[in-house]
């Protein structure tokens, strides 16, 4: 295996903290500068308690009694493993988390949309509905990139990418626990570009595409470390051909098409996340060494920058007050940064929806099992105790 190591690349809480918060009980600590392994890891470190953010949203009190920076090691970090389609993304990407004791999420798919909190599938509505708003997948999009719905799934699948990356955050600032993502909502952009070279989305919605990431990105903090599995075109297509329909006869992963997607990746992606992220290559024409991976990322020593260099900018906060702000953005208001993202494109016929069409989708979508209340609320679906609730989700 050959390797290459390119190293590229609210505030409402201070007024009252200053008077409210107490003196912190440990020194503020920072990002901490390089990522360990299990082999180089103290065997008796514990990670202090985590919040328990999904079940008490983290806000104004709760930053009153509970610092952030004290639950940060050497591995509080967010790495993002990205690379062509079949390049053995999630198997690479289990086994570094593994390796270096984060979590690891998986990418992101149109499930997060279509299975709600009971476990009911949205897609069975599909009858009842008109075709605008009816189920599109991935599966569907392979099938048919052509499809009227395909670019409303590309902005739907930018949404729960964004999603997937602020509840990143929250994990990553709420435990200590870094995060290893198949995948990311950086990424995305490459799938939205490679559609609209070959005409299955306008480039009028590629405009809107942009705003929206313009409107919901700047908002993040961007990943540490990206490391991208390079897989030539001809090893993705066999690799594609042994994959069961609609793989491998799917428009949209034809040689033409796989090879404009790499270029994106490699002339677009690639260079304008390395301004600020680490980033590691590796030819993953035969699978290589997770092990010598870790190895190459123990080298890197994250806080090589001056205050003033973009590279891990977005990680250099200097007062606990600031991390407890950054802390409730991603933790409590989640809803507000995708909300962001929507911009009106009533000019844009392929991303807007009838009427009449949108009516007889509210209707159904909302009578589904499990969605007609609040999560927690629906009686029908074994929810209990609902009178005692004061929020949604418990």
């Amino acid at each position: 295996m050959s390797v290459s190591l390119v190293r590229g690349g609210t505030r409402f809480l201070q007024k009252a903290g200053r008077q409210l918060l107490p003196a912190p009980v440990v020194p503020l600590r920072p990002q901490v500068a390089g990522i360990v392994g299990k082999a180089l890891r103290d065997k008796d470190y514990k990670r202090p308690v985590p919040f328990p953010y999904k079940k008490n949203p983290y806000g104004f009190f709760s930053a009153m009694v509970d610092w952030t920076t004290h639950r940060f090691d050497q591995n509080s970090k967010i790495l993002v493993v990205d690379g062509p389609l079949a390049a053995g993304k999630t198997k690479f990407a289990k086994e570094l988390a593994e390796e270096l004791d984060m979590m690891y999420m998986p990418e992101a798919n149109m499930d997060m949309v279509y299975i709600n909190a009971y476990g009911y599938n949205m897609r069975q509505l599909d009858p009842q509905l008109p075709d605008s708003c009816k189920s599109f997948d991935e599966k569907d999009f392979l099938a048919c990139p052509s499809h009227p719905n395909a670019p409303k799934f590309q902005f739907d699948m930018l949404r729960i990418r964004l999603e997937q990356y602020v509840d990143a955050l929250a994990h990553v600032l709420n435990t200590g626990q870094g995060v290893v993502m198949d995948r990311s909502v950086y990424s995305d952009l490459v799938f939205m570009e490679t559609m609209v070279q070959f005409g299955f989305m306008s480039k009028e919605a590629r405009m809107v595409y942009y705003e929206s990431r313009a409107r919901s990105l700047p908002v993040l903090m961007r990943p540490h470390l990206v490391i991208y599995l390079d897989v030539p075109v001809k090893e993705v297509l066999r690799r594609v051909a042994a994959r069961p329909p609609p793989y491998p006869n799917s428009p949209f992963l034809k040689p033409e098409v796989l090879a404009h997607m790499e270029h994106v990746y490699k002339q677009q992606y690639l260079k304008e996340i390395s301004t600020h992220a680490e980033l590691l290559i590796y030819d993953w024409s035969e699978t290589g060494d997770v092990e010598v991976v870790v190895e190459d990322i123990e080298r890197i020593n994250f806080d090589d920058f001056g205050p003033y260099d973009p590279k891990m900018k977005d990680w250099r906060i200097e007062k606990e007050l600031d991390w407890c702000s950054v802390r409730i953005k991603y933790s409590k208001y989640k809803h507000r940064i995708v909300h962001s993202m929507r911009v009106p494109a009533y000019s844009v016929g392929e991303l807007v929806i009838d009427a009449e069409d949108y009516n007889t989708f509210k209707n159904v979508w909302w009578s589904a099992p499990g969605m007609e209340y609040e999560e927690g609320f629906n009686a029908d679906q074994g929810d209990q105790f609902i009178m005692l609730k004061t929020r949604a989700g418990v």
